[in-house]
This record gives structure tokens, sequence and C-alpha cells, in this order.
């Protein structure tokens, strides 16, 4: 059955660029693209190491702005219109949560490969393994 609301998570990388391109090519329905601007405590950002500040919280909003704009730029040129959101949290639990709020049926999001241990999260990431594993709908994970 085709999905009737996909979510697209955008971190700025290439291969989520790539994955909304994917959903624009493959799905005819709704596109929300989201964004999670991570806290700058979390365990995942910066923060972890550096102290957090006024500039760095700018610094990661502005990116956001950004990563969003480039959705709306890549969406028009498909002549296609995209939602957008941009949520603060933890990447993989903000992605779940938006999910079970906003009636999104399918997720298309960019893996993440690297020297990370075991072979799951080398060949998705770890944001991507969270989501497959605990999404209630579908995902799809563009490499």
């Amino acid at each position: 059955m085709a999905p009737a609301h996909v979510l697209v998570p955008l971190d700025g990388s290439p291969l989520a660029d790539d994955a909304l391109a994917h959903a624009l090519e493959t799905f005819d329905c709704p596109i929300t693209v989201l964004n999670v601007v991570t806290p700058l405590d979390a365990t995942m950002s910066e923060g972890g190491v550096l102290e957090a500040d006024e500039e760095r919280l700018e610094a990661a909003r502005t990116h956001a702005e950004e990563s969003i704009r480039r959705a709306h730029h890549r969406a028009a040129a498909e002549e296609r219109t995209i939602e957008t959101a941009v949520e603060t949290g933890e990447p993989a639990e903000t992605i779940l949560a938006y999910v079970d709020t906003e009636d999104v049926d399918h997720v298309v999001l960019g893996g993440h490969g690297g020297p990370r241990m075991g072979v799951v999260r080398r060949l998705l990431g770890t944001v991507a393994t969270t989501v497959v594993g605990e999404a209630p709908v579908s995902v799809t994970v563009v490499r």
C-alpha cells in the first residue's frame, strides 16, 4: 500500500539530501521534512565536549534553516511542495516521536556508515539503526 504521509529527516548530509530526492521521486503524497536541532547538552552534540553558549545554539538553528531552505528548493525543482518542521531533541527519539504524533506512515532517511562497532551500525548509522528498529511504520534507508 502506498503511504499517505512520508517523513524525511534532514541533517544537512549528502545522504539525507539523497533521501529527500528519493522520497520526492518515489512517493506521490505529502512529504514533511524534519530537521532536528540537537540540544547542546546532548550526548550526540558538541555540547558534550564544548561549553554550551548562545552562539553555538544560533549556529545550529541557522544550519537547520539552511537545510530546510535547500529542501524547499529541491522540492520546487521537482514541481512539488513539502511541509517542514524543526524540532529540538535527540535525533532518533525526536524522529520517532514525530512519527507517533503527526500521522506519518513512512520514513525515508539517509544512512550513515563509519567506523562504529557492529555490522548494522556500520551499514546504517546510529540514528538510522534506532529508527529502523523502533519505528511503528515502514522505513526506507537511502545509502
